[in-house]
Order: C-alpha cells, then sequence, then structure tokens
C-alpha cells in the first residue's frame, strides 16, 4: 500500500515545484481537478466517477470517489450527504484493504464532525487518521490530520497545547513546499495571535497567508486570509469602510466557489465591523443572514457566534435586557456544550460591555419577562 500512496503524492510534488496549490482530496479519476473547481462541479464528476467505479469493482476509486464527494457536500453545507460518502468511503477503502484511503476517509469525516461542533468525535476520528496515515505511508493525509487535530484544538481556546503544533505543521508545509498546508497554517497561526491581541503580528500573518495563497492559486485560502485581515483591520485601526472593502473581495470568491461554510462566516464578520463602527441596525441583518446560513448547514458553532453577535445587535437597538440576558444565558450553555474553554468569558464580556446581567450559568438566577413570570 505504500507505493499507493506514493502514487497519490507525485501530483503534490508537481504542483509543488510549481508552486500552486493542489487539492490531494482529489484523487484518482478526479486528481486532474483544480483546487479552485466548483464544489458543485465536483460534487457531479464524483458522484460520476463513483458510478463507473461500483460497475468496474474497482473500490480503490470508489472509496477516492466518495472522499471527494463528501468533501464538496461538507463545504457545500449538505452534511447529511457527506456523512454517508466519508462513511462508504471508509468501507470501499478497508474492503481493499488501503490504509491511505481508510485515513483520508477519517480525516473527511473528523472534519466533518468539527464542523458540525462535535469536538471530541472530531478528535477520535482525526487521531485515527493521522495513524492511518502514518502506517500507510502517506505523509500528506497525516500531515493534514494532524492539522484538523491542531485546528480543534485551536477553535476550543486551547492555545498552550496546539501552537506549537501550528508551527511544526508550517515548518513541514514550508519545506515540502505546500502552499495550502502553508496558507492554512499561517492563517490558524494568526487568529491565535489577534486572539490575544498580537494584532501587528496577526496582520502581517493573515497578509502573508493572502499573498501566498494569491502566488498559489489558493481561492479558497485567499478569501479566508482576508477575512482575517478585515478583522484585524477593523479591530486595530477601527477601518470598517477597508475592512468591508477586503469582505467584499472574499465574497465574490465564495459565491463563485459555493463555499458555504467560508460564506457564512464572511457574513458573521461583517456583522463584527459593522457592529464595532457602531452601526447595529446593519450588523442585526448580516448577523441574522449569516445564523440562517449556520442553520441551514448544522454548523453548531457558527450559528452560536452569530447569535452572539445577534443578540448584542438587538440589546443596542433597545431589546428588553431581560430578553438579552435570557439569550446570552442559553448561549453559555451552548459555547459550553462545544467545549470551548472561553464560553464563560465571552458571555461574561458581553454582559459586561451591554450592561446587562447577572447572566445564569454562574450560580446567577433566572431572570423573568415582563408578562411572562419566571423562567423555568
Amino acid at each position: 500500500m505504500a507505493h499507493v500512496a506514493a502514487a497519490q503524492q507525485e501530483p503534490l510534488r508537481e504542483a509543488a515545484q510549481q508552486g500552486k496549490a493542489f487539492a490531494p482530496e482529489y484523487q484518482g479519476a478526479l486528481g486532474s481537478l483544480s483546487v479552485n473547481a466548483s464544489l458543485t462541479e465536483v460534487r457531479a464528476r464524483g458522484i460520476e466517477e463513483l458510478r463507473a467505479a461500483e460497475a468496474s469493482g474497482d473500490r480503490r476509486e470508489m472509496a477516492r470517489c466518495h472522499l471527494a464527494v463528501a468533501e464538496a457536500c461538507r463545504r457545500l453545507g449538505h452534511n447529511e450527504e457527506a456523512d454517508r460518502a466519508w462513511k462508504a468511503g471508509y468501507r470501499a477503502a478497508r474492503s481493499a484493504q488501503d490504509a491511505g484511503a481508510m485515513a483520508w476517509a477519517l480525516w473527511s469525516g473528523g472534519t466533518l464532525a468539527r464542523q458540525r461542533g462535535a469536538l471530541p468525535l472530531a478528535y477520535r476520528l482525526l487521531r485515527l487518521a493521522a495513524d492511518l496515515g502514518e502506517r500507510g505511508g502517506d505523509i500528506v493525509v497525516r500531515g493534514y490530520s494532524l492539522a484538523g487535530l491542531a485546528e480543534t484544538g485551536r477553535i476550543q481556546g486551547d492555545y498552550k497545547a496546539v501552537g506549537e503544533l501550528h508551527e511544526q505543521l508550517l515548518a513541514e508545509a514550508r519545506r515540502r513546499g505546500e502552499a495550502r498546508h502553508t496558507v492554512w497554517a499561517l492563517e490558524g497561526i494568526a487568529q491565535m495571535h489577534r486572539n490575544t491581541g498580537a494584532y501587528d503580528t496577526a496582520l502581517a500573518l493573515f497578509e502573508e497567508a493572502a499573498e501566498t495563497a494569491g502566488r498559489a492559486d489558493d481561492r479558497r485560502g485567499r478569501a479566508w486570509a482576508l477575512r482575517g485581515i478585515a478583522d484585524v483591520v477593523s479591530v486595530r485601526d477601527q477601518d470598517a469602510d477597508r475592512a468591508l472593502e477586503l469582505l467584499a473581495e472574499a465574497e465574490r470568491t465564495c459565491r463563485e466557489m459555493r463555499l458555504s461554510s467560508a460564506l457564512a462566516y464572511n457574513h458573521k464578520m461583517r456583522g463584527n465591523v459593522l457592529y464595532r463602527a457602531g452601526r447595529y441596525a446593519q450588523a442585526r441583518e448580516d448577523y441574522a443572514l449569516a445564523l440562517s446560513e449556520f442553520r441551514a448547514m448544522d454548523e453548531a458553532r457558527g450559528t452560536a457566534l452569530a447569535r452572539l453577535g445577534l443578540a448584542k445587535s438587538l440589546a443596542r437597538l433597545g431589546q428588553d435586557p431581560a430578553e438579552t440576558v435570557t439569550e446570552l444565558a442559553s448561549l453559555r450553555q451552548a459555547l459550553g456544550q462545544l467545549g470551548l474553554r472561553h464560553a464563560d468569558d465571552m458571555i461574561d464580556r458581553a454582559a459586561d460591555e451591554l450592561g446587562v446581567g447577572p447572566v445564569p450559568g454562574n450560580g446567577a438566577p433566572a431572570p423573568a419577562l415582563a408578562g411572562e413570570g419566571t423562567l423555568r
């Protein structure tokens, strides 16, 4: 099976030599697909090639096709179809005794689990994927799986545990010339610096990620980097207009490539920028849009963050403080259930900022809404 993994990595080496981004999750008959291919095209091609593989009885090719379909569906927000596809791909890879293909299927499943807010399951699947990738000799899926573990820890706020892993993966990606993975690592490290208040460092890293993605023709990576730049420009420089321009550019890419999750996070960030600028009515509209998008794709973390932004905007627009406290209390529970270490701090900061509280969850009683009696 090692020779299979090596064969799968040949296009990656060629792409690395050319300095172009490469999508290693598109393999076999789908290996010619660009990293910038429309996700609807990827899904359609994957299903077409899957039928051909099933007709020929090629289990290894079936696994590759299921992987492409799973990833396209995940990024489109079709989570149930993505879930069925990665599991079918794992079964096909297992029957073919292909450890590398099994690892890629588990990586896809772990990434989907993280997107849906099931962080313990994401850890379990991604650890299995990393182990299988190492045993199967596929260094690429091993690296992607370790990156998934690092990102899961970063989302939870466990920067101490995953900061070094991010740096290690960045060094490996640069050494192998993997532009797409380099961009991912730069963005992850930048996000940690941004969240800890090191705005200058964060901005430099996001800008490097955007430049690297641009040179490598990685439109998805550049869109995410532009979102990060917009965030820092809004917070550090209070330049809402510049931030909105960056987000508008990123949105065009998200729409052209049908990047549903990235588009929803873009809309949430636009809400953040408008909220910071005191444009609360506009922020409310963008948070509401992002919330509907996150709910449609069953993305739990995005849903909670959009709810938080919407709650803050409504409070600024005159909502009854008791209603705001009730929503913040619900969000404290929702964010805590996701395993986010900073959930309580987020809610307490919001309550302090808005001048409401105490917020139930830390021993505070639930408030009563006018005309509705005591909440239970």
